[in-house]
């Protein structure tokens, strides 16, 4: 019993060389294409990057929903006041800065006191 070499026999429609080019460069093609899905598997940090890229993008959406609900909960009146003060605010930082101040320091000290009954 004789085995037959695997392969086109000769005489039998064997292949042209320009069809075995052809079939090597398919085939370098198709290995250039799995090596990178292999590396964008194996690549953890711009998975993570991807990944953290789409959890922030859900929070702004649902931040700027939250954001819609409570304006949309809240009576006009207090949107004025609110948006006045902050305009305030922003004109005039340093009362705001020295109040916020103020108010971590008596906080702190509050705390202090608790802390030593």
């Amino acid at each position: 019993m004789t085995q037959e070499p695997d392969g086109p026999r000769p005489g039998a429609g064997a292949a042209t060389p320009d069809e075995l080019r052809a079939q090597v460069e398919r085939t370098r093609d198709e290995l250039g294409q799995t090596i990178e899905a292999l590396a964008g598997k194996a690549d953890v940090k711009a998975q993570a990057k991807e990944k953290t890229a789409q959890v922030a993008d859900l929070f702004h959406e649902k931040a700027a929903h939250t954001a819609r609900l409570v304006k949309d909960a809240t009576p006009d009146p207090v949107l004025d006041t609110a948006g006045r003060a902050a305009t305030a605010a922003r004109a005039h930082p340093k009362p705001l800065l020295v109040a916020g101040c103020a108010a971590l320091v008596v906080f702190l000290l509050v705390r202090r006191g608790c802390a030593h009954r």
